[in-house]
């Protein structure tokens, strides 16, 4: 299933940083962390940021790693 924009919402804000919350209760872990998953927040999100991700098999902390204004890279923190 594809990325779902009204899953992504706000948890925090401050000094430029912002921490997300996802949840998608179809998608693995692995479609998540897909090259080009988020690119559909890319006009939200920004390097540095952190996705509190839920997906159908795994709850994660993404770590948004790259930016070029159209694609969003994310890993996870481990």
């Amino acid at each position: 299933m594809p990325f779902e924009i009204q899953s992504l919402s706000v948890l925090a804000y401050a000094n430029g940083f912002t921490l997300w919350h996802y949840r998608n209760d179809t998608d693995t872990r692995a479609q998540l962390l897909a090259a080009g998953y988020f690119n559909p927040a890319a006009h939200l999100v920004r390097r540095g940021d952190m996705i509190l991700a839920r997906s159908a098999d795994a709850f994660s902390i993404l770590h948004v790693t790259a930016h070029t204004g159209t694609t969003v890279t994310v890993a996870p923190i481990v």
